[in-house]
């Protein structure tokens, strides 16, 4: 079962909100925005709480996402996951065993072949797509790359994320608290 069966991603923007993510009954949550020297110790104090983390490679403050990067990220942190827009990044997660998410934009049709191409390279575990409020696209995306969809990107309410969970998302990211609290398992 994807992430348990656990329908919300829950992503922290800041370091109250990854506090409240320890406490909270989500197994995988996602870190955004953080700096990169604080990494290694949310990830350590995540996995004190029984969390696994989802680190977001490209909102990574003081982080290139170059191939440096992706080597710090999957040998020194070791994240459940990772995200990113960058093939370089899926690549070296997939290689060392890390969940690998690509991150998908559905700005226009080039954005939407550009992304098949690269999704054809890097073959992710997981296509993440942005904005999640298109979720007329999920079923489309999954039958062309066979990969289980993530939504995510402007989620701000419960139909929300209804709408994507019905369309055949696996999961939905969010950053919201309240839709967090709305979808907890368990």
């Amino acid at each position: 079962m994807p992430f348990h069966d656990q329908k919300i991603l829950p992503a922290a923007r800041s370091l109250k909100q990854f506090e409240q993510l320890l406490k909270s009954p989500f197994e995988y949550i996602v870190l955004l925005e953080v700096h990169v020297g604080n990494l290694k110790t949310l990830k350590t104090e995540a996995e004190k709480y029984g969390k696994k983390v989802i680190i977001h490679a490209d909102l990574i403050q003081g982080l290139k996402t170059d191939n440096f990067a992706a080597d710090f990220l999957c040998n020194d942190i070791r994240p459940a996951g990772i995200i990113s827009t960058r093939s370089n990044m899926i690549m070296k997660a997939k290689a060392k065993g890390i969940i690998a998410i690509q991150r998908m934009f559905l700005l226009d049709t080039i954005a939407l072949e550009k992304s098949y191409s690269l999704i054809d390279q890097t073959v992710p575990d997981y296509i993440e797509m942005l904005p999640g409020v298109i979720p007329e696209l999920i079923s489309e995306v999954f039958e062309r790359t066979g990969i289980p969809i993530i939504n995510g990107g402007l989620i701000r309410t419960k139909k929300h994320v209804q709408d994507a969970l019905d369309a055949g998302a696996v999961a939905v990211t969010t950053s919201d608290h309240e839709l967090w609290e709305s979808f907890t398992k368990g």
